[in-house]
């Protein structure tokens, strides 16, 4: 007969031999490179030199880098964009792809496969698309006599393409949603249809309080990658022009591998870190009376 404190270590061990790949992987991939990264926000580090401990010198230049702040400033108006753009139309598109309509399996592939298609090969797609000169676009336009926008070569135009860009992804949040809405009961909608309620009145007091903590799950991650916006920026403009798509990660980047600036770049990299553990802290506060979790009771939706 084994005794009860040997099966019990016995348990023990067999559980922490099951997490050790999630905790090897943390300690490596993201407490590690963290640690190192506070490290070298206190030195100088020209990258190919040894650091040099300079203290609180980066936080304290970053004051008066003007750069580094409009950068964050650009980053900050994309996100406000960005993210309510694409969780309205991926939810405006996930109700409708939620209907029994011909074909449904087909256009739930059709708008899911962009999500999983990233990197160089699609930035170089839509700088194709966006080309003043000769791109989709632009040709489109002038069939119906629209004169061709320079989309990427003026100031004015460049964040309103990587906006438009910014949709394509929108395919991830619509397969989220529209989990999060066959989860809902068919038993609410009926019971609202028999005592009169139309369908804006089903939506807003049914859909968007049950389906408030799927939004406010996108809401989340929309905020934490759209602050993390660089490939795209990097490929299609490389920032520019006159750094009118010049966002905050692409800036991080210059100053790394193009300035050899790696300390400064390591404290900006830990800006970015508190920012967006503070706008996620203010999301979180402003949406928890609005998110409603079964067994609570329903105050509306986001």
């Amino acid at each position: 007969m084994f005794r009860k404190g040997s099966i019990k270590n016995r348990s023990s061990i067999q559980g922490w031999l099951y997490i050790s790949p999630f905790i090897i992987g943390f300690l490596l991939f993201y407490a590690g490179p963290m640690i190192f990264a506070a490290y070298i926000s206190l030195t100088e580090w020209p990258v190919l030199g040894k650091p040099e401990f300079v203290g609180l010198l980066n936080f304290e230049n970053m004051l008066s880098d003007d750069l580094l702040w409009e950068s964050l400033r650009l980053t900050i108006v994309y996100t406000l964009i960005v993210v309510p753009l694409n969780v309205i139309v991926g939810l405006f598109l996930a109700i409708l792809l939620n209907q029994k309509i011909r074909a449904l399996s087909f256009f739930r592939t059709l708008f899911y496969i962009p999500s999983v298609i990233t990197g160089v090969a699609v930035s170089i797609l839509w700088w194709t698309v966006f080309n003043t000169e000769y791109g989709l676009l632009n040709s489109l336009l002038q069939e119906i006599g629209i004169p061709a926008i320079p989309w990427l070569t003026h100031t004015k135009w460049v964040l309103p393409a990587f906006i438009i860009i910014s949709l394509w992804q929108v395919g991830g949040g619509v397969i989220i949603y529209l989990a999060g809405l066959q989860g809902i009961p068919t038993e609410l909608y009926d019971a609202a249809s028999i005592d009169g309620a139309g369908s804006w009145s089903r939506f807003r007091r049914i859909t968007l309080p049950m389906l408030s903590p799927v939004l406010l799950f996108t809401l989340v991650l929309g905020i934490i990658g759209t602050f993390q916006s660089f490939t795209n920026a990097l490929i299609i403009t490389n920032g520019g022009p006159s750094n009118a798509s010049l966002f905050y990660v692409l800036y991080i980047y210059r100053n790394a591998w193009a300035f050899n600036r790696m300390g400064y770049a390591a404290a900006m990299s830990w800006l970015l870190f508190v920012v967006i553990l503070v706008v996620t802290i203010i999301v979180f506060r402003l949406t928890s009376a609005r998110v409603f979790y079964p067994g609570s009771t329903v105050k509306g939706g986001l």
